[in-house]
């Protein structure tokens, strides 16, 4: 029997920070596990090296299920993001040895593929109207079936979502950027800029939209019956989701699909959002909820309650995460969309990963495994950069939602 001898905790910086586990078995054997959480990443990589490490060596690879309750149950102090991104990394490091031992890509271990390819929407944005809908254009030339829209509000420099570079990338060096937020410069600002793409390029493509937690449920509302015409694909995270039956009010106020869950760590994050349907698709990630073998849990049950699936994939997750989530995207039967966005050329340089973009979709690789390896000598030119994610203050000065 094949036991682990040996976990490494990768840290590296190529273009932004990663942590990732990789986990070597006594046949030579290796897995690889995204543990990145952004702005907090060493408090991972210290949860894993100081205390979830010594406790892998000896034991068997091939005992996912076993090996995740006995992280998740064996710490006692359970759930939160840090928790749950270690153990995702264990967990999503095992299937990735699975797979090679059998010879076959995860999807086929998760119960074969469901579909060809992956939906997958992109990110336009623009610091006007005008420079949205030239990106827009971009991408619909590009192929994509879906993209999801996002403008400068003018009042309210900490809009989200706007890129400034190649590739959108909140988290800043030194301190927290501190950024203005005026609700009612927002919604009067989303909906026109919506509407202008709608005018400009019909409904023959998935429009998508993100709220970013900043309303409450009672603006979010409001906010959904305007933009009813346009037909959205989805109206993401429109009010932080701690209080779980206030999507009530705003699933009675508007027929606008929701999506929510991208800083969900667990299946109890949003057990009362699908069984009680208010929601449409649900957002939660393989590194932050706890792998390949939790996220599945989620799917499952938001499969009974026609929920579909909609998972975080911005750059602030690896490669490894992103071609992980490809492999359950591709098995779930309620499948709705993959966020995607290309990572930096530096990070392409760390991660060799071999899915594939084509015509709006992405396709896992049919390597054994994730199909994707990291090269540890690239990786150590890119030392860890501590990074913050902004910080939102009212227009008063009070701290906001960012």
């Amino acid at each position: 029997m094949a036991t682990i001898t040996q976990a490494k905790v990768i840290v590296t910086s190529p273009g932004r920070n990663f942590v990732t586990l990789r986990i070597t078995t006594s046949d030579g054997v290796s897995g690889l596990g995204d543990a990145t959480l952004n702005g907090r990443e060493l408090a991972v990589a210290s949860y894993l090296r100081d205390h979830v490490v010594p406790l892998l060596i000896g034991r068997d690879p091939a005992r996912i299920e076993d090996m995740w309750h006995y992280l998740y149950k064996g710490a006692y102090w359970r759930r939160g993001p840090v928790t749950m991104t270690a153990i995702a990394a264990v967990d999503t490091a095992l299937w990735d040895i699975k797979g090679k031992v059998a010879g076959m890509p995860v999807y086929d271990l998760l119960g074969g593929r469901a579909r060809d390819g992956v939906l997958v929407y992109g990110h336009a944005s623009g610091s006007s109207t005008a420079e949205l809908l030239d990106d827009i254009a971009r991408f619909r030339d590009l192929g994509y079936r879906a993209i999801r829209a996002q403008a400068a509000v003018p009042g309210a420099p900490g809009t989200y979502g706007v890129r400034h570079d190649a590739v959108y990338e909140p988290a800043a060096a030194a301190l927290p950027e501190e950024q203005t937020w005026s609700t009612e410069a927002y919604l009067a600002a989303a909906p026109a800029y919506l509407t202008a793409v709608r005018e400009n390029f019909g409904f023959d493509f998935h429009l998508l939209h993100d709220v970013h937690h900043r309303l409450t449920p009672t603006e979010a509302g409001h906010l959904g019956r305007r933009l009813e015409d346009l037909r959205l694909f989805w109206m993401e995270d429109p009010t932080p989701a701690e209080l779980q039956e206030s999507y009530r009010q705003i699933r009675q106020a508007t027929t606008t699909p929701i999506a929510v869950g991208e800083v969900f760590n667990t299946i109890w994050d949003c057990q009362q959002l699908i069984t009680e349907r208010l929601i449409d698709y649900i957002r939660a990630s393989v590194v932050h909820a706890g792998g390949i073998t939790h996220l599945r849990r989620i799917f499952n049950l938001a499969e009974l309650y026609h929920v579909r699936t909609g998972s975080h994939g911005a750059t602030d997750l690896s490669p490894v995460s992103l071609s992980a989530a490809l492999h359950l995207d591709s098995t779930v039967p309620n499948f709705g969309i993959q966020e995607y966005m290309e990572h930096d050329p530096l990070t392409q340089q760390v991660f060799r990963a071999s899915y594939a973009f084509r015509e709006g979709a992405l396709y896992p690789s049919s390597a054994p495994g994730l199909g994707v390896e990291i090269d540890e000598e690239a990786a150590s030119r890119f030392p860890y950069d501590r990074k913050y994610l902004p910080v939102g203050r009212r227009t008063d000065g009070s701290v906001h939602d960012w």
